[in-house]
């Protein structure tokens, strides 16, 4: 098998503003590739880029995607080491349009295998529920918004904090005054706090049951993470101190958290993320699946992911859930509630609408 062409696609997806602690998203900037082979099997990859987060823009993504595609033409695409090495020796970091790429790969691999991905990455179905996320508002448009949420259902809250402390204690305070203390609720402060700031924060939300914090300072200060967790009982997930597996290690050697956030656009996608889970396994460190502003396309990828990477407890698989204005995919992961399934069939089993691709800019490399 040899890859022919490989298709690029602009793949924005309007959405509700959403407010995290570093910006507002106004609609899903992400990339859809498409791996054309000389038989009758393609694979797909998405990838959602999140600037303020990763370093990446969908317009970056788009113009290393065409330096990616030219690399890869006219070779085996089942060598899918040999061919992520390719990726990574040419350029550094980029880990958001590798994962586009690797997921492709995946699909692919898996498709000539005549496996749904989870076979083929040797994993079983499970069960897993989503947590669904609140973006930074007012305590009191927050506390409405998670009543709303919890009384539909919900199985678990995660809450964008990284403001003032008092501010963000304020809006945990309304929220648990709304939904009780019978739901979990995460927070993520999206590396918005200072060391001190992280103390003030957590330390008064401490009589609030947080189920854990994500992030909450700047990489920058990696080596406080320790310390941090030695100020406060609410445990500490890593999500930007760890980028590949060699963070992993580093952070769980140097007790810098609880738990780990793996996301594909950090990672670069579905290899590394298996290493990431790995490594922290062996430090008996959990981790959680997350995203950026994916559809169900890549959160499928993630579900299959997940089916073959026990170490992985928590899910955060709700990135079509927040505001998505718009569905393209055909396939891909399915929600019974906040009951995760994937559509069966070799693959991911998913796929972007071909009248969605028709409105969407292209690219076309062979």
């Amino acid at each position: 098998m040899l890859i022919k062409s490989i298709e690029i696609y602009r793949l924005s997806i309007p959405m509700e503003p959403f407010v995290i602690a570093t910006g507002v998203m106004e609609y899903a900037q992400n990339t859809f590739i498409k791996i054309l082979t000389d038989t009758e099997w393609y694979g797909v990859g998405e990838c959602s880029a999140f600037p303020m987060i990763v370093g990446e823009t969908q317009e970056t993504c788009l113009a290393v995607a065409r330096d990616f595609a030219k690399i890869w033409v006219g070779k085996d695409p089942l060598d899918v080491e040999a061919r992520l090495a390719e990726l990574h020796l040419y350029i550094a970091r980029n880990g958001t349009i590798k994962s586009a790429f690797d997921m492709a790969l995946y699909d692919l691999a898996a498709k000539a295998a005549g496996q749904p991905l989870y076979q083929y990455l040797g994993g079983t179905p499970r069960e897993i529920h989503t947590d669904i996320t609140l973006g930074i508002a007012s305590p009191e448009e927050m506390a409405t918004k998670a009543k709303v949420l919890h009384d539909g259902g919900a199985v678990a809250l995660k809450v964008k904090l990284g403001k003032k402390p008092q501010d963000d204690i304020a809006r945990i305070k309304a929220i648990r005054q709304a939904v009780g203390f019978d739901i979990p609720i995460r927070i993520d402060a999206n590396q918005g706090w200072s060391y001190a700031e992280a103390v003030e924060a957590l330390q008064g939300l401490e009589p609030l049951k947080i189920q854990f914090c994500e992030q909450p300072m700047r990489t920058y200060n990696d080596h406080l993470l320790a310390q941090l967790r030695s100020e406060t009982i609410v445990p500490i997930m890593a999500d930007e101190s760890v980028y590949d597996h060699h963070d992993a290690d580093r952070i769980c050697r140097t007790d810098g958290c609880d738990y780990i956030n793996i996301k594909f656009s950090k990672s670069s996608g579905i290899a590394e993320s298996l290493k990431i889970q790995a490594v922290a396994q062996e430090y008996g460190i959990p981790c959680m699946i997350g995203g950026m502003l994916e559809s169900r396309l890549a959160l499928a990828a993630k579900a299959h992911f997940a089916y073959a990477a026990p170490n992985v407890k928590f899910f955060d698989l709700d990135t079509c859930m927040v505001g998505h204005l718009e569905d393209p995919v055909i396939g891909g992961i399915q929600y019974d509630g906040y009951a995760i399934h994937i559509t069966e069939g070799p693959g991911i089993a998913a796929d972007i609408a071909p009248e969605f691709l028709e409105k969407c800019e292209k690219w076309v490399v062979s």
